[in-house]
């Protein structure tokens, strides 16, 4: 390992490789840590969705959309396959008076420039013969996509190596020093390596990275459940989430079981390439307790066959979870840091971050280089929560 580099990047999931990949297109001198392997941490436990039609309509939603521009640009370039497929995905609303609700926000996102529209009952089942019945509708987004998120991480590390990035796993960071100007050197485990800027990309292991530069970042590991069906019956061909998932991911109460609205379970249905199908979600503070709770999957598959009854006798070969790296307004840190010079933080995606990789890449890239960011980053700056 060299013991200096230009930018040292911390944390190798789909984040930090996309981060890799962006500055090794302009030459920078860099390299990447991570305390375990290439996409190790949450890249490894998540899905794969690429989505905009869960983003809040105005700023979240444009930035959802730039980010699949950019990734769409982005996989021509990688060496390796990364699983993306552009199916489209639908949002399926349960009942009537859901659909009023659904149409506004319909409108809403149209208004703010996002391309969707309303499905009503009939079109549901022709799209979708295997929906339950009573489903009364759904909005369509066809620029959605899935991707595998560990060749996703994989693929950027790869291009970045190859562009001249030094790849370092299984390399711990235990601090960052400072000096009079600002960052002056990264500690690991296996040495220490002398820098001028330092992008802490750790997820939910951010805090603990940034607190050694007496920084405090609000973020927490929410855990969430997945299940992988095996390869059988496809129930559906693009990618669905129910209309409540919206209300479960902001933390708003819905009307579902006590237990699913505690847990916050909703359906979530994402088709793979390999012919399996993923089956989510939930989200729950619990630390970093990693066990599978068998309640839990016991309420997402009852979820689940409520919108596809057809899968009640599916076997479910495994279930996984992973820790989302949750901030307080559901939006993640991408920022410089004004008390550390050189200090730059990528973190806070909660179950964002395999859409928004790429566009996270590309800001941090801008920032770090001095230009113009290719988007307003005002809303993702840290100095958002001091101001609260």
């Amino acid at each position: 390992m060299r013991r200096a580099h230009d930018v040292v990047i911390i944390g190798a999931g789909v984040v930090g490789t996309s981060i890799a990949y962006h500055l090794s297109k302009h030459g920078v001198d860099a390299v990447l840590l991570d305390r375990g392997d290439i996409a190790g941490g949450t890249s490894s436990a998540c899905d794969g969705h690429v989505l905009t039609i869960d983003k809040n309509p105005g700023y979240d939603s444009r930035l959802a959309q730039k980010s699949q521009a950019i990734l769409h640009d982005l996989i021509q370039q990688l060496p390796l396959d990364a699983g993306y497929r552009n199916w489209g995905s639908v949002l399926a609303v349960e009942s009537e008076e859901d659909m009023e609700a659904a149409e506004r926000f319909a409108e809403s996102k149209r208004e703010h420039g996002t391309a969707i529209r309303l499905m009503d009952r009939a079109e549901m089942r022709a799209d979708a013969p295997n929906l339950a019945e009573d489903i009364a509708g759904g909005i369509l987004c066809g620029s959605d996509s899935v991707i595998n998120p560990m060749a996703l991480a994989f693929g950027l590390a790869e291009g970045a190596r190859q562009n001249g990035v030094e790849l370092q796993p299984f390399t711990e960071v235990s601090a960052i020093d400072l000096d009079e100007k600002g960052v002056c050197a990264v500690r690991t485990d296996r040495g220490t390596i002398f820098t001028r800027a330092a992008v802490c990309a750790a997820g939910v292991w951010s805090p603990r990275i940034a607190a050694t530069v007496g920084i405090q970042l609000p973020i927490r590991p929410r855990k969430g459940h997945v299940l992988v069906a095996e390869q059988d019956r496809l129930p559906y061909w693009r990618n669905m989430l129910e209309f409540g998932y919206l209300m479960a991911k902001r933390g708003v109460p819905r009307e579902v079981e006590p237990d699913m609205e505690q847990c916050g379970v909703a359906f979530v249905f994402e088709r793979t390439v390999a012919g399996n199908f993923l089956l989510g979600s939930s989200r729950e503070f619990v630390g970093f307790e990693p066990g599978v709770n068998p309640e839990v999957v016991r309420l997402m598959a009852r979820r689940a066959e409520r919108f596809f009854p057809c899968i009640a006798d599916v076997h479910i070969i495994r279930v996984y979870t992973g820790f989302r790296p949750y901030t307080p307004d559901h939006r993640p840190i991408i920022s410089p840091v004004d008390e550390a010079p050189g200090f730059f933080v990528a973190a806070g995606h909660e179950g964002n971050g395999i859409g928004l990789a790429a566009i996270t890449g590309r800001l941090i890239s801008d920032m770090v280089l001095g230009k113009e960011p290719i988007v307003d980053p005002s809303p993702l700056l840290l100095e958002r929560f001091a101001a609260n």
